[in-house]
């Protein structure tokens, strides 16, 4: 979501709830694709959250499941349902913004969870987060900062810097923020986060080198809004930079946060791509679709 848009930011908040109060969530719903534990499930739910299956666990990352962000509404629906979810190892939330931490939703998944196997998920969160989830329930709260890691069931969780800001209220300008890169095997996927285009790209290639990267294209207009958020074509750039080798766009179509035209980012993301002849590594999926990456196709990639 912005950050402080000067004197007419009222204003600008009306125009967005004008713009989706009245208009029904579309889209299909369907049950995730559940993948070998030697492959990379990524499922799509919608926005900046994904289901992630990786050495055999479940992750979910930025669960967003509801259909109101106090005055804002969704426009297409969460293309997976909570029930038709497996058990959650764990969640992990890359800043407190109420687009990526939503109360309800994480309540439904550690009640969902807790159902399924008996333990409700770990929480992994950005330093100075955790008093947010603490009372919510999980069976343990993590928290990380830029670079530091952690391990759950074998599979290695990174937090890797961002260009945004983490308030979830005015005052509380502390709350850290960032990304995430998984690795299991030959497989590693970036979460981004919320960022704008900025030299750190470079850098999590450097350290982590992730072959999947789930970009944000989305909520960048007026031009003001890219500090901290990017357009299709800072994407294409932090996607050249990351020297990955697949490319899933997020964090556009759900919720009206800025000016742009609902479907403008992925029309702009062809172009970019087409522009930059890296047309065949994008790979855009529906909301509740997924894609299902083998262990020789990443191995092939690291070779």
């Amino acid at each position: 979501m912005a950050p402080n848009v000067p004197g007419s930011r009222l204003s600008f908040a009306f125009k967005l709830v004008a713009k989706s109060a009245f208009r029904p969530a579309t889209g299909a719903q369907r049950k995730p694709v559940l993948v070998d534990p030697a492959e990379l499930g990524v499922t799509f739910i919608g926005h900046a959250s994904f289901l992630l299956q990786l050495g055999g666990l479940n992750f979910i990352i930025d669960p967003v499941f509801a259909y109101w962000l106090v005055l804002i509404h969704r426009l297409r629906k969460p293309g997976v349902r909570i029930k038709d979810l497996p058990p959650i190892d764990a969640v992990l939330l890359t800043h407190a913004h109420m687009d990526h931490l939503n109360f309800p939703s994480l309540r439904k998944i550690i009640r969902h969870t807790r159902k399924l196997n008996g333990k409700p998920p770990i929480a992994v969160v950005p330093d100075r987060v955790e008093d947010l989830v603490q009372p919510l329930g999980f069976s343990e709260v993590r928290t990380l900062d830029s670079w530091q890691s952690t391990e759950i069931g074998g599979v290695e969780i990174t937090m890797t810097p961002a260009q945004h800001w983490g308030t979830r209220v005015f005052r509380d300008s502390y709350r850290r923020f960032g990304g995430y890169v998984l690795r299991h095997g030959p497989h590693s996927v970036y979460h981004a986060g919320d960022t704008g285009y900025f030299p750190g790209f470079s850098e999590i290639r450097r350290r982590l080198a992730p072959q999947t990267a789930l970009l944000p294209v989305g909520a960048y207009s007026p031009d003001s809004f890219r500090y901290v958020h990017m357009d299709p074509n800072d994407a294409v750039r932090a996607f050249l930079d990351l020297g990955a080798q697949r490319l899933i766009p997020m964090h556009y179509g759900t919720f009206m946060l800025s000016e742009e035209p609902i479907d403008e980012p992925l029309r702009r993301l062809a172009a970019s791509a087409a522009a930059a002849g890296i047309t065949p590594a994008v790979e855009v999926l529906a909301e509740g679709e997924s894609s299902v990456i083998s262990q020789k196709e990443d191995l092939l990639h690291l070779a």
